[in-house]
């Protein structure tokens, strides 16, 4: 390939093994049909399955040979992901160094399905074609704006193989756009309390079946780590609004799309503060807590 791949991690070794319908070893994602399968995961020919949680926003799932842009990286990027992975597809996340294993995992992904490619190098167009000729769902950070001619060729290489290309950031022409509008922790009360969850408005848009916007609050992630639709009976989320629970809004804060930034913790924001998928304790949560008071 002319650019090169600089890094890939294999996360588990894989035994090809025939499927149940008879495909070819190593092939357990034929595309272009709906043979996914996963338990509560529902897909529909043509497109790869997506979370429960997400099924109102994307009726019907990830159109194959699309592009869907959700602008900033954040868990959302790996929420797309984690329905097709938990159904069987083949996944590959390129341009994301901090992106860990584990965090993958707890997104829902499954870790004998997935290629990381850590810095896809200053050739990273060719290493996504050839990403998209292997894989079903292809989670790229473009490591430098792409030129329109760049753009145009890899949307032709996702329709040819039948992949699904999700970039973490601004794609011209992508036909699905998601972004959080709004987003609030969960967990902080008054001047007392750890953070547990997080609450989002997501709103879709873009062209063809997606030109009407949408919008859904979601927990992402809620207080047992998991992608969930907030109660119809919360209404729209405010701040303390949830006995018990309490919350924080977080964008005057400077913070990032999921608490990074200036506080300088990892990617998921769950790490050095002591926040995890589930919200239990970490070296950082006494810090956490005094700050919050």
């Amino acid at each position: 390939m002319g650019g090169g791949i600089t890094q890939v991690t294999p996360l588990s070794p894989h035994v090809a093994q025939p499927s149940r319908d008879g495909a070819p070893p190593g092939d357990s994602t034929p595309r272009g049909d709906s043979t996914l399968r996963g338990d509560g995961v529902l897909s529909g020919p043509g497109v790869l399955p997506v979370l429960p949680a997400l099924r109102e926003l994307l009726p019907g799932g990830l159109p194959r040979g699309s592009v869907v842009a959700t602008g900033d990286w954040s868990l959302l990027c790996l929420a797309l992901a984690a329905g097709a992975s938990i159904a069987g597809a083949w996944c590959a996340i390129a341009g994301l160094p901090a992106l860990g294993v584990a965090a993958a995992a707890d997104a829902g992904l499954d870790p004998g399905r997935l290629l990381l490619i850590a810095d896809p190098g200053a050739g990273w167009p060719q290493v996504v074609v050839s990403l998209l000729d292997g894989c079903d769902l292809v989670l790229l950070r473009p490591p430098s704006q792409p030129s329109a001619q760049v753009r145009r060729r890899l949307e032709a290489v996702a329709r040819r193989h039948g992949g699904v290309l999700v970039v973490a950031g601004d794609w011209a022409g992508a036909q699905c756009r998601l972004s959080v509008t709004r987003q609030q922790w969960a967990g902080i009360g008054a001047g007392h309390g750890r953070l547990r969850a997080r609450r989002v408005r997501v709103v879709v848009d873009g062209r063809g079946a997606a030109a009407r916007p949408r919008a859904r609050w979601l927990w992402l992630p809620g207080p047992d780590g998991a992608v969930a639709i907030v109660a119809a009976d919360l209404g729209e989320p405010e701040i303390g609004a949830e006995p018990g629970i309490g919350g924080l809004e977080i964008g005057g804060l400077g913070i990032g799309e999921l608490g990074i930034g200036e506080l300088g913790i990892g990617e998921l924001g769950i790490g050095e503060l002591g926040i995890d998928a589930v919200g239990t304790g970490g070296p950082g949560g006494e810090s956490a807590r005094r700050s919050a008071g």
